[in-house]
């Protein structure tokens, strides 16, 4: 057999080298778990699949981990392991608790760290507010941002001799009550009780959810919501559920709305992310409108954000926030941004993309997907308006919860089942304080 000496074999290997080329180089995985479904879900994964597309060093891994609450807490729990994703998404309650956990990388900082000089006063500011620090600076990304709003059915109004959606609570005690009569099952439905009846209905009407600006100027802050007209309206909730006019779903989106998609309720109060659902569900003519006013607020404010928004873990490589910061900037695109608007219902983050979509007509189109862009931007803002940063929030939501379920089937009146839900929520934030002083 011939031999090749080594000069010939070292040829021929550049040769290999040169024709082959050296094995492509596997893109870094970013692991992002968040709490989508369903169409919310769907555009979520068209966008990260749109990234990774996008370039070759990167591929981010979305891992749907369970609802707000259940992935907030893996994430906690596999940080304390050391096995903690990159991206986050936590519901806006968590705000103050992943401040200060001490396990975040800040936005802001990412993206300086990374490169990329952010104009932040291009962005939604009734959005970006909710995420930022004393001195300004932005936490976390925006993602998932969203306020309650009304949806109705047009076709049963119509079969009540109604053709306009109520704006204040008289009328939609009037309407309820019409509306019951024609045979609806029931007139009013809400998700999420606590942040449309409490948080929302408070902001609107310039009243406190807590002390200390609703907790952004300190952690000794105590909650306030027991005032005169909070409880005049939860007493009021309370007689419509005794004659069909409210009925209680459940303390979540699915009940409430499966209510109003099987036409058993004419009104539904909850987020404006369940639109893109609706669209998909709903099998007769419906529409949405701002939430419902008193007679005497002339001048209702902006109601505050829902969702979530995305935190960046500490503890991966510095190659990895490369790609983190890579893929921030790619969601905040304006072609993104309307993908999400559009298939979801939430708000676009940055003036840009709701500029693009007002210009291009969609409104017009689609004048429902405004609607609560609207809400949220109305008014001057106030402190009681701005938004809302209490310690241990989830379980406070949680008693809220739990007192008004007492209060819709009799077992308290309103001023009791109220007053106990401050003084248990109370308990809840002096715990906060104590363990984060």
């Amino acid at each position: 057999m011939k031999k090749w000496n080594l000069g010939v074999w070292m040829a021929a290997a550049v040769l290999v080298l040169a024709v082959c080329g050296p094995a492509s180089a596997e893109p870094l995985k970013l692991q992002w778990w968040h709490s989508m479904k369903g169409a919310n879900a769907d555009a979520l994964n068209e966008i990260v699949t749109a990234f990774n597309a996008s370039q070759k060093d990167f591929a981010v891994e979305a891992s749907y981990k369970g609802d707000y609450d259940e992935a907030v807490n893996a994430g906690i729990a596999a940080f304390r392991a050391k096995k903690q994703p990159h991206i986050l998404q936590c519901f806006e309650v968590g705000t103050l608790t992943m401040m200060l956990s001490g396990a975040i990388y800040p936005v802001h900082q990412l993206m300086a760290d990374n490169g990329y000089q952010i104009d932040w006063s291009k962005y939604l500011q009734p959005v970006l507010g909710y995420y930022v620090s004393d001195e300004g600076k932005l936490l976390s990304m925006p993602f998932n941002s969203s306020t309650p709003v009304m949806y109705y059915n047009k076709d049963l109004l119509a079969k009540a001799g109604l053709n306009a959606p109520p704006k204040t609570w008289d009328e939609v005690g009037e309407y309820t009550a019409k509306l019951v009569a024609a045979g609806v099952e029931a007139g009013l439905v809400t998700g999420w009780q606590s942040w449309t009846m409490v948080e929302n209905y408070g902001a609107i009407h310039d009243l406190p959810f807590a002390t200390k600006a609703n907790g952004y100027e300190g952690l000794d802050c105590e909650l306030a919501f027991n005032n005169p007209q909070v409880v005049k309206h939860i007493e009021r909730l309370q007689s419509w559920s005794g004659d069909g006019r409210f009925a209680y779903s459940g303390r979540k989106f699915q009940g409430p709305q499966a209510a109003f998609v099987g036409q058993h309720a004419a009104l539904y109060i909850d987020s404006v992310s369940r639109i893109g659902a609706l669209k998909k569900s709903c099998q007769f003519a419906w529409d949405a409108a701002p939430m419902p006013v008193e007679a005497t607020m002339k001048e209702p404010l902006n109601s505050i954000i829902g969702g979530a928004s995305l935190w960046v873990l500490q503890g991966h490589p510095a190659k990895d926030y490369k790609g983190v910061a890579a893929f921030m900037a790619f969601l905040a695109q304006t072609e993104n941004q309307e993908l999400w608007h559009k298939k979801t219902g939430y708000f676009p983050i940055t003036i840009e993309a709701y500029d693009n979509l007002k210009k291009s007509g969609y409104y017009q189109q689609n004048p429902l997907d405004e609607v609560g862009i609207k809400q949220l931007m109305r008014g001057k803002t106030t402190k009681n308006s701005r938004g809302i940063r209490v310690g241990y929030f989830v379980q406070i939501r949680n008693i809220i919860d739990e007192e008004l379920e007492n209060i819709w089937v009799g077992k308290k009146s309103a001023q009791q089942g109220i007053a106990d839900a401050v003084k248990r929520g109370n308990d809840q934030l002096r715990a906060f304080e104590k363990t984060n002083k």
